[in-house]
């Protein structure tokens, strides 16, 4: 069982345009982060969290030859509109791609793409949309599949649990429901943006108090800001068993 981090940067991603900042101009390749994305891989089930600007360029690095099944955490465009990359995988597999999100993410995916789901032809893509609800588990071929419900301000969306190992992006709050689903969790990846305050995102210090209550063996933090620092330099600065994630990361589970 793997996860791999595909992208771990924000919805502007790092280097931001036009930034001549230490981060944005850094040499680490690690500073460098495509929008927030993971690949779960359990036997030879692939499942992709969130398809958002960068899929093409994700799914090349990480040189990804099929998709079983895409789960969208929320219907923000940096999480969703790379949807039309996945045209390759209808074409290798001949089926659409089967994608799970809540009822209201599931509606704008049909608004967003009005022209797969409208008048169908050769050539677009191909995409089966299945709604989920946070209490429901699912199962993704032989994969059970948690969802969890979290605030992203005072949206609802969802992360995910796959046995030992959740993910967490955009988060703000957790309600102590929903904090009861994560309990016992060993590895633990939730989002912080940067270190100030911020109405929709978890800042740094919220995160590492949100890891401290989950207690995980370990924790990595993704959806990072070129506003959080270096990563070479905040690799000294946080809690022993905490890391900030970067991009072509993997993590077995």
């Amino acid at each position: 069982m793997k996860l791999t981090f595909l992208g771990t940067g924000t919805s502007q991603g790092v280097p931001v345009i036009g930034c001549d900042c230490p981060v944005c101009t850094s040499a680490d390749p690690r500073d460098q982060r495509l929008r927030s994305s993971v690949l779960v891989s359990v036997g030879g089930t692939n499942i992709l969290i969130d398809s958002g600007p960068d899929l093409r360029q994700q799914m090349l690095r990480a040189r990804v030859h099929h998709i079983d099944a895409i789960l969208l955490t929320h219907e923000h465009n940096d999480h969703v509109i790379g949807l039309d990359d996945i045209r390759p995988f209808n074409f290798r597999t001949g089926r659409a791609m089967t994608v799970y999100a809540l009822p209201r993410v599931a509606g704008q995916v049909r608004q967003r793409f009005e022209y797969v789901f409208s008048n169908p032809v050769p050539g677009i893509p191909r995409i089966e949309l299945v709604t989920i609800e946070k209490d429901t588990p699912l199962h993704i071929g032989n994969v059970p599949v948690q969802p969890i419900g979290v605030m992203h301000g005072h949206l609802p969306i969802l992360g995910f649990r796959f046995g030992d190992l959740t993910y967490l992006t955009d988060v703000k709050t957790v309600e102590a429901a929903e904090k009861e689903k994560i309990k016992g969790t060993r590895w633990l990846i939730t989002s912080a943006l940067h270190h100030r305050e911020h109405p929709m995102h978890m800042n740094l210090v919220e995160a590492m108090a949100f890891v401290a209550e989950m207690a995980p063996e370990k924790a990595w933090l993704t959806h990072v800001s070129h506003h959080m620092g270096k990563m070479a330099e905040m690799d000294s600065r946080l809690p022993k068993r905490l890391m900030l994630a970067h991009d072509e990361l993997e993590i077995d589970f």
